[in-house]
């Protein structure tokens, strides 16, 4: 384990010289068995990873990097979350997320990350989707195994309770949502953190969210108390400003792509951007 100082822009480098795997102080614990973990995958399954890359048609060398470092990180996860042990578990334990890092000693966002990988067949765990987000509402994580649409550029929808997620940093938010196709799907959202270097350094802040369709809500313990078949409680949320269609909603940012405006001299809307009007 490095001092900060010796590391101060790594939490991982390994030596090929000596032969040594140095970790940053600052890294949990959950975050260093997992970075051995990664190495560990990297050195005893290079040969399956290097044929995967080659078969994938990547052309650019930092694109095969990206598809090396992805897959070993998905061995990392395989190794610290077994899949059998930990689909049962989930199961057993209705997905009780801080149940399943204490069971398993994985953090809050790496349980989210496996349980969005339990699609084997045979045996399938609910398909889950994840997203993270900064406070900026930058997303830099998305993954979906529950068909939810996200959008490839910009943020997401205001009225989607990820963002309320950061006025109380560890409590778990719980949300029914509904896209413009009619979709319901209950969601959960939670502050994950990285301690900064030392006094005045800020740490990092991030919200991860995990939903599914409605349909699978009931077996997650996070619903309990919600009535799901009550579709007036979900709220209506989109892609994002740009690409929703809903018309009556007050925390527009952005007009609709497909829309053109008519703006009013003496009517105010509910939106700043007057009454849009669909084209023909």
């Amino acid at each position: 384990i490095a001092p900060a100082d010796l590391m101060p822009h790594e939490l991982r480098r390994y030596d090929r010289h000596r032969q040594t795997i140095f970790l940053s102080e600052l890294l949990d614990q959950p975050g260093r068995s997992f970075q051995l973990a990664y190495q560990l995958g990297y050195f005893e399954q290079s040969r399956v990873i290097e044929d995967i890359v080659e078969s994938s048609g990547l052309e650019s060398e930092e694109a095969q990097r990206l598809c090396r470092v992805a897959l070993a990180n998905y061995f990392a996860a395989a190794m610290l979350m077994p899949y059998a042990a930990f689909h049962k578990t989930a199961e057993t334990a209705r997905y009780d997320i801080r149940l399943l890092g204490r069971r398993f000693g994985t953090s809050f966002e790496q349980v989210c990350h496996r349980l969005t990988t339990l699609q084997r067949p045979g045996a399938r765990g609910i398909p889950f989707f994840l997203i993270r987000v900064d406070n900026a509402g930058n997303v830099s994580k998305r993954f979906s195994a529950a068909g939810f649409h996200f959008a490839r550029f910009g943020g997401t929808c205001p009225r989607w309770n990820v963002h309320d997620a950061f006025r109380v940093p560890g409590e778990v938010y719980t949300q029914v949502v509904q896209m413009e196709d009619g979709t319901r799907y209950f969601s959960i959202a939670r502050t994950v953190s990285r301690a900064g270097s030392g006094i005045g350094v800020p740490g990092d802040q991030y919200v991860v969210g995990l939903g599914c369709e409605i349909a699978h809500a009931r077996k997650i313990v996070y619903s309990q108390g919600y009535d799901l078949d009550d579709e007036r409680a979900a709220m209506p949320i989109g892609v994002n400003c740009r690409l929703c269609e809903r018309l009556d909603c007050s925390q527009r940012a952005f007009p609709p792509l497909k829309h053109r405006l008519t703006v009013e001299d003496h009517v105010r809307g509910i939106s700043p951007f007057g009454v849009p009007v669909r084209d023909a």
